[in-house]
């Protein structure tokens, strides 16, 4: 190991693998935890929905932002040092958010938590590959894929309750105890970090195979997939298929939660049987679970839409742990977290343009940009149109990945050290 030390981390396996996951939660659960209390803020703010939504874009537009700068930090700096400053960033930024007296200043301290969920996501997701014994890669890769589905998922429910009993400021004060915590324990418990400052490199170096770089495509096109579906979801739920609010929320959660358990079998899928399998399998379940989604909730209603999810979801999962493992171990072990910003903002960006690009197909096909008002043939034949174009670009990524990952000793990534 370059940045940690190997007998500190076989010591303490388990605290700082909880560490890890902590962190990870905690900057998915600043993503989602928000959302929920727009309609106060408006009321508290007295402002209208696009100013209040800036308070759910100034964190994302920070974190895509700064996730590759956290890295290059991470990489010259050490993991632990840096991944304890972005703990300092977020939570002090937490509390601030809870004790805003303005708008503005709610938003600015939100940007602020963005970065610091920016140190907590990448460099997370590299101390993990760095601790992580050769033959458990895959698993530790599938745990922090949990870790950020459970985050993402808890945080509508958990802001849901917090908003009922005490308010809008609690959305964010509550953040900061386990920031706190996350802080204390990493302190406590993560190897000590050094410098790999030795040996300054360009930027450029970072990409030692051109799979890395097919990787972070693929990375950024599944995530765009993988948006699309939470944009068109409710417009189908609410629209054809005639669900109340409370039920589409329930339907909406199946895949979060498949996610969540599907984390640790597919790491230990990528061990057993490499990550150029899982990749194709995650690619081919992608495209199947794409098509799925044009043609079986028109046929099947609500059960062709969980059929759908429930292949789409597990899919994903292997996709990431796969392509993680694979990406990571091609990574000198001293550009680690740069390679784990670029796979973050590969997400994000892969993010964006699920939300506008193929959001913008899906107003286009459904024949009007109010979609609040389209009709069901309208709503239908959009997510048929989006989906089917998904299905293809994720056909034509099982094929980019095949050719790509055909270099020798490509489909036992894991093992590169």
């Amino acid at each position: 190991m370059n940045d940690l030390d190997d007998h500190e981390a076989q010591r303490k396996p388990r605290g700082v693998q909880a560490v890890l996951l902590l962190s990870m939660l905690l900057a998915s659960l600043g993503t989602s935890i928000a959302n929920v209390g727009l309609p106060a803020l408006s009321d508290a703010f007295d402002a209208p929905f696009p100013k209040v939504k800036l308070v759910v874009v100034a964190y994302l537009v920070s974190l895509t932002a700064t996730v590759l700068v956290a890295g290059r930090l991470g990489d010259r700096f050490g993991l632990k040092p840096m991944l304890l400053l972005g703990l300092g960033i977020f939570t002090t930024s937490a509390m601030l958010c809870g004790m805003a007296g303005t708008l503005p200043q709610l938003i600015a301290a939100r940007g602020a938590q963005g970065i610091g969920a920016a140190f907590l996501m990448t460099l997370s997701l590299a101390m993990a590959r760095q601790i992580a014994p050769p033959d458990r890669v895959g698993q530790a890769m599938g745990l922090i894929a949990s870790a950020s589905a459970l985050g993402t998922a808890l945080g509508p429910a958990l802001g849901g309750f917090l908003m009922a009993g005490f308010g809008w400021h609690a959305l964010f004060l509550a953040q900061a105890p386990g920031g706190l915590l996350a802080a204390l324990l990493a302190a406590a418990l993560l190897p000590a970090a050094t410098s790999s400052a030795k040996t300054p490199r360009p930027s450029f170096w970072i990409m030692r195979n051109g799979s890395q770089m097919v990787g972070l495509v693929l990375n950024l096109t599944v995530s765009a997939v993988m948006m699309a579906t939470l944009v068109v979801g409710p417009f189908l739920l609410t629209g054809p298929l005639g669900l109340t609010a409370t039920a589409v929320g329930m339907a909406m959660a199946v895949g979060p939660i498949i996610s969540t358990f599907a984390g640790l079998p597919s790491g230990r899928f990528v061990d057993r049987w490499g990550p150029r399998a899982a990749v194709s399998l995650g690619l081919l379940m992608l495209a199947t679970g794409a098509l799925g989604f044009a043609l079986l909730p028109e046929r099947m209603g609500l059960t062709g839409y969980i059929l759908t999810v429930a292949i789409l979801t597990p899919g994903y999962q292997l996709f990431q742990s796969g392509n993680t493992t694979a990406t990571l171990a091609l990574a000198a072990p001293e550009a680690r977290g740069t390679i784990s910003g670029l796979l973050g903002l590969s997400r994000n960006l892969g993010l964006v343009l699920g939300a506008w690009g193929l959001g913008a197909v899906f107003s286009a096909t459904a024949g009007t940009t109010e979609l609040g008002f389209a009709e069901r043939e309208g709503v239908l034949r959009g997510t048929r149109d989006v989906f089917l174009v998904a299905a293809i670009a994720m056909s034509g990524a099982l094929v980019l990945w095949r050719r790509a990952s055909r270099t020798p000793g490509q489909d036992r990534a894991a093992s590169v050290p």
